[in-house]
C-alpha cells in the first residue's frame, strides 16, 4: 500500500464509509494504433464497466471524479473513480442497479440511480442512500432515467404489467410524482430541455417533446429516413440527432432540429457516426463510427465541417462506444469491449479543443 492509498483509506475510515470498498487504480496507457495518441484505459477489461447515459453528467465539473458503474461480481456496484490517483470507491451496490442511470445532482453533493424497487439518491460525502420513488407493484424500470438541469425533478420510464409505459416525473423536492406521458408503445430515454419545462423523448424510433404538465406531446419534425441518438444543444433550442437516410449508399449525418421553429438542417455528414456527444458550447461534436473498416473515434468540427481520427475503439458494438466530453470539454470519454469486457477509456483533446467554462 501507498503512502496516498493508506491516507485515503484512513480519511474514509473517519468518514464512516466502508474502508474495504477502495479499490486501486486500474489505469494503463497506450499509444493508439491509428494516430499515436496517448489513450489511458480507466479500467479492467476483465469485467464489464459503463459509463452513464450520453445525455446524463456523469464527471464533475472540474474533472476531479467519475461516476460508473462495473460488475465486480453478485450484480453491478455504483463506483466514485478519483481522477487524479485512479482510485474507485465503491459508493453503492443495491439490487439491479441499472446500467448507465447514474446521475449527477448540479450541486455535485449527491448522484441519483436507478435499481431494483425504484430510484434512489446516494449522499456523496458519506456514501450514504435512501430511496426516493418506489416502484408500484407490479412495475418495472424501462429504458431512461435522467434528472434535471436544476435538480428539481427527476424523470423515469416506467413499465407496469400490463404492458403499458410512462414517462414519470418525479419531484426531487416535494415527492410528489405524475405520468407525464402514457403509451401502449415503448418509449425511452428522457431527456429534460435546458432552461425550459419540457421533455424530449423516444416513442419507437421517433423522438417526441412533451411539457411537464403533459400539454404539447407531439411529434419533433425531422428529416425522414432512420433518426438515431439526439441530444439537446446546451442552450435548449435545438435538438441534434444523428440521421440515417433511406439510401443505405449516403452517408449518416447529424442533423438540427428547432422545436419552436419546426425548421430541420443538416450540420453535416460523417464517417458513418452512430453515436455522439457535445462538448461545453456545442461547437464540436465526439462521434463513433459504425464503419467495420474505419472503427474510430471522431471529433467533428461543426465550423469547417470537418473530422479528426482521435482513435480506434474497436467495439464489438460501436453504439456502446457512447463518447462523451468532460465538463471543460478537454477530454472525450468512451467505452470499449476491444481488450476484452467492456472497459473506459480517455484521451486528451486539449490542443485539439478550445476548454470552455463550466458554471
Amino acid at each position: 500500500m501507498t503512502r496516498r492509498t493508506f491516507l485515503a483509506a484512513v480519511a474514509a475510515t473517519a468518514s464512516g464509509a466502508d474502508s474495504s470498498s477502495i479499490y486501486p487504480a486500474e489505469w494503463r496507457r497506450y499509444a493508439d494504433p491509428a494516430t499515436e495518441f496517448p489513450i489511458l484505459r480507466l479500467t479492467d477489461p476483465v469485467r464489464d464497466s459503463y459509463l452513464t447515459r450520453p445525455y446524463n453528467r456523469g464527471i464533475s465539473r472540474r474533472g476531479g471524479f467519475l461516476l460508473y458503474t462495473t460488475d465486480r461480481g453478485g450484480g453491478l456496484a455504483l463506483m466514485r473513480m478519483d481522477l487524479k490517483n485512479g482510485q474507485s470507491h465503491e459508493i453503492a451496490s443495491d439490487e439491479g442497479i441499472v446500467a448507465g442511470s447514474p446521475a449527477l445532482a448540479s450541486d455535485e453533493r449527491n448522484c441519483f440511480y436507478v435499481a431494483k424497487g425504484g430510484v434512489f439518491l446516494v449522499t456523496l460525502a458519506n456514501f450514504k442512500s435512501r430511496r426516493v420513488y418506489a416502484l408500484p407493484v407490479g412495475s418495472s424500470a424501462g429504458d431512461g432515467f435522467s434528472i434535471s438541469e436544476d435538480g428539481q425533478n427527476a424523470f423515469l420510464i416506467e413499465r407496469s404489467s400490463g404492458g403499458r409505459h410512462k414517462l414519470m416525473m418525479i419531484s426531487l423536492r416535494g415527492g410528489s410524482t405524475a405520468a407525464v406521458v402514457e403509451s401502449t408503445e415503448p418509449i425511452s430515454d428522457p431527456m429534460p430541455r435546458p432552461h425550459r419545462a419540457g421533455v424530449l423523448y423516444r416513442r419507437g424510433a421517433e423522438i417526441w417533446l412533451v411539457n411537464y404538465d403533459g400539454a404539447q406531446n407531439h411529434r419533433l419534425h425531422v428529416a425522414a429516413g432512420g433518426t438515431g441518438p439526439a441530444l439537446w444543444s446546451p442552450d435548449g433550442r435545438q435538438v441534434l440527432y444523428l440521421h440515417y437516410p433511406e439510401d443505405h449508399t449516403q452517408l449518416n449525418s447529424i442533423r438540427e432540429a428547432t422545436p419552436d421553429t419546426n425548421e430541420d438542417r443538416t450540420i453535416a455528414s460523417t464517417s458513418q457516426f452512430v453515436g455522439f456527444g457535445l462538448n461545453g458550447d456545442g461547437s464540436v461534436i465526439a462521434g463513433a463510427s459504425g464503419s467495420k473498416a474505419s472503427p474510430y473515434v471522431l471529433l467533428l468540427l461543426r465550423s469547417v465541417r470537418r473530422e479528426l481520427t482521435l482513435c480506434e475503439h474497436h467495439s464489438s458494438d460501436a453504439n456502446l462506444v457512447r463518447p462523451v466530453f468532460a465538463p471543460d470539454s478537454r477530454r472525450v470519454y468512451f467505452q470499449s469491449d476491444r481488450h476484452g469486457k467492456l472497459a473506459i477509456y480517455s484521451i486528451n483533446v486539449e490542443k485539439l479543443v478550445a476548454e470552455t467554462e463550466v458554471e
